[in-house]
């Protein structure tokens, strides 16, 4: 990877990871494979990530949407996160990088539970890092979830209707905690969000690139950021 020091500090990165299938087909190879690769990927981003000091990192891994696929994809795509969590957790611990989730998991099979909620619980201390994966997620469902969780606190007077407000509706949002998304990159050429982090991207700057992402090398990273520092965040306001 090139030498790239940002100009403009990036908090939190989040990738919808798209193009897998589309890649192996190209290949010849089942769609699975594709999704293999893609877990790989991943590793190798998270690192370039931590040279360029960038802290938080939130993936879309697989969207509520997604469990209309094929069983048998889905099967092996839940197999490749259960690999990626094992194979991976001692990077995580040594660079005292925390694992979170959003979504409902409970819908995942047990093995791979088990595998991210020790994964949780090993890096549940660690905040130098944080590696946010949405699984079984959906941004209406996350919002529905949020109000729910709101109205309750509302109705047992743990907090007031009128101190209900943006901030703190954010504190029941899976992302709770989390600083604002600078950079949402998606892959493949796709140009939509799918249902992925609607109330968080409000202000970031999107990317489509049409890498597929096992494509997605460090490289590709760059030219994307050298792309959000040419952009101008003025979030509502005029600048003279």
């Amino acid at each position: 990877m090139e030498k790239f020091v940002l100009k403009k500090p990036i908090n939190h990165i989040a990738f919808i990871m798209d193009g897998n299938g589309r890649w192996a087909k190209k290949r010849l190879m089942p769609r699975t494979y594709g999704h293999k690769v893609a877990c790989s990927r991943i590793i190798d981003i998270m690192r370039a990530l931590r040279e360029l000091n960038i802290k938080v990192c939130t993936l879309y891994a697989f969207s509520t949407e997604n469990r209309n696929r094929p069983k048998d994809e889905i099967s092996k795509l839940f197999e490749y996160l259960k690999e990626f969590f094992d194979e991976n957790i001692k990077e995580f611990t040594l660079n005292k990088c925390r694992i979170q989730v959003m979504g409902d998991i409970s819908a995942l099979p047990l093995e791979t539970q088990k595998t991210i909620k020790d994964a949780i619980e090993i890096t549940k201390d660690f905040d130098d890092y944080v590696f946010n994966i949405c699984l079984n997620y959906g941004g209406r469902q996350e919002i529905v979830r949020a109000a729910k969780l709101a109205f309750k606190d509302i109705k047992e007077g743990k907090i007031k209707e009128e101190d209900l407000n943006i901030d703190t509706f954010k504190n029941y949002l899976y992302s709770s905690g989390l600083p604002e998304v600078d950079l949402m990159i998606r892959t493949s050429g796709e140009k939509r969000l799918s249902n992925f982090l609607l109330y968080q991207l409000a202000y970031s700057e999107f990317i489509f690139t049409d890498t597929y992402w096992p494509d997605f090398t460090p490289e590709k990273l760059i030219e994307c950021l050298k792309e959000y520092e040419s952009r101008d965040r003025r979030f509502g306001a005029i600048k003279e």
